[in-house]
């Protein structure tokens, strides 16, 4: 029970973090017109595919003694787990925000400047608008988050009781030849997963319904 409440507290803080960066600064980037605009796009776009361990080293020698964070201790804590795992989410979520909310600009433009609304003032309203297709995003960074172990196996060093998550542990318990827990953990993690996305899909069923 403590590797799983561990799990879900370090995946949905994380989650939470890249949204309330990453929700804003996609919109931004999808309204804002600036030189180098083509350049940030897809750097993001190929953030997305960050391998986890590459992550898990950059934050790893921020929060290392040796490093411009070092001071802090975060080392080989959740803390850092939370960090390395909000690296990976904030691109997904700062892509796909910017997809969603170009489209509707597109759409909307013309309606929401007839009523006074800038591209700035716009993007509570497309957010708003675009939170069906927003949750998707933020479905594919909890997925990433919650099945990543690179990262969090770097940063947090698996220790017991402290930083060890439902998937180091699997790939712990694996290697020690404890299929058993190994298996029931990944059930665990399995069943989750698909719980979030059945109630998500629900949820957007009947948004799509309410509005007709």
């Amino acid at each position: 029970m403590q590797i799983i409440g561990l799990s879900l507290r370090v995946t949905l803080t994380a989650v939470l973090i890249a949204c309330a960066v990453g929700l804003p600064l996609g919109a931004a980037l999808a309204l804002a017109r600036f030189p180098g605009r083509g350049a940030v796009i897809v750097l993001f776009n190929a953030l997305m595919g960050l391998p986890p361990v590459v992550a898990g080293l950059v934050v790893y020698l921020l929060l290392s003694r040796s490093g411009p964070f070092g001071s802090l201790a975060l080392l080989f804590t959740p803390t850092a787990m939370i960090i390395a795992q909000t690296v990976l989410i904030l691109p997904i979520v700062i892509s796909l925000t910017r997809s969603v909310v170009e489209d509707l600009w597109a759409e909307y433009r013309e309606q929401l400047q007839s009523l006074g609304a800038g591209r700035l003032r716009s993007v509570p309203t497309l957010l708003w608008d675009g939170r069906v297709s927003l949750l998707t995003g933020v479905l594919a960074g909890f997925g990433r988050a919650s099945a990543e172990v690179g990262a969090v196996l770097i940063v947090g060093g698996n220790i017991a009781g402290h930083t060890r998550t439902m998937t180091t542990a699997i790939t712990l318990e694996t290697n020690r030849g404890n299929l058993g827990l190994a298996v029931a953990l990944g059930i665990i993690l399995l069943t989750l997963t698909l719980t979030l996305n059945a109630a998500a899909w629900g949820a957007g069923q009947w948004a799509r319904g309410r509005l007709g």
